[in-house]
């Protein structure tokens, strides 16, 4: 399936209009069966679905490590993902009394609780940063995306090392992007405690915690972060930095981890 399709549309201009194609990013409905039980529909961009289903089950704790997983098959034309775990009781006791409304692009809910981040194992030997590294990753990143620049309507998400980008994905919605770089981590064994996640999107206290759990020191975005995200990255021991553009950021916790 194609992740974009083309609209006739009226384009207006002032006084002036004229009849014009549009290119508008597909969004797809992705259903994630567990065991045969309907889990959770993601609404999503129809690539990299594997990756977006187990780095969303990590993520949400229901599963802990790829060995979890006794088989996972992708049917991309329904839009289902059937995962089958070795533990049959997993999906009950991961769900019990653990579900919060996100602040995701649309409504979306997530089956942890928020407190729980505080309780989170504190990142030891927090990487070094440089600026220029940094500067660097954001002009790269930004080139990157051609299916934002074509469209305007995914974010996007990198996971970095130094001044490289290792894993791209893009999604229509942010948490997913980052799911997808993560699943795919999990998948390939990649160690994430010396590498960074860049983000084109708001860092928001589930996005913090999606980092936190894979123990990744550094969180960068060129958007804004909110509060608690920035309460728990102070509290965790994360570098969190915002506003990454062109030359200029903002870095909201872990200080002395950045070299200029």
């Amino acid at each position: 399936m194609d992740d974009i399709k083309e609209y006739k549309i009226l384009r207006l201009n002032g006084q002036k209009n004229r009849g014009d194609t549009d290119i508008i990013v597909v969004e797809y409905p992705f259903t994630i069966f567990i065991n045969d039980e309907e889990f959770v529909t993601l609404l999503c961009s129809p690539k990299s679905l594997k990756y977006l289903a187990i780095g969303f089950l990590h993520s949400e704790g229901v599963i802990n490590k790829k060995e979890d997983i006794a088989s996972i098959s992708i049917d991309k034309y329904n839009g289902h993902a059937y995962v089958y775990t070795k533990d049959k009781g997993i999906l009950a006791r991961k769900l019990y009394g653990k579900r919060t409304i996100t602040t995701g692009c649309g409504k979306g809910t997530i089956f942890y609780n928020v407190m729980d981040s505080f309780k989170s194992k504190s990142i030891e030997g927090n990487i070094s940063v440089k600026k220029e590294n940094i500067i660097k990753l954001v002009s790269i990143f930004n080139k990157k995306s051609e299916l934002f620049a074509n469209t305007g309507g995914v974010h996007s998400c990198a996971l970095c090392q130094e001044d490289k980008i290792i894993l791209f994905e893009e999604d229509i919605g942010r948490h997913n992007a980052l799911d997808k770089i993560l699943g795919r981590a999990l998948l390939d064994d990649i160690d994430l405690k010396d590498k960074m996640i860049l983000t084109s999107g708001r860092i928001s206290s589930e996005i913090l915690i999606k980092v936190a759990k894979r123990q990744i020191p550094v969180l960068i975005s060129r958007s804004a972060p909110t509060s608690l995200a920035i309460d728990i990255a102070r509290e965790l021991n994360i570098t969190l930095i915002g506003f990454a553009r062109g030359k200029k950021m903002n870095i909201y916790s872990n200080f002395p981890s950045l070299i200029s």
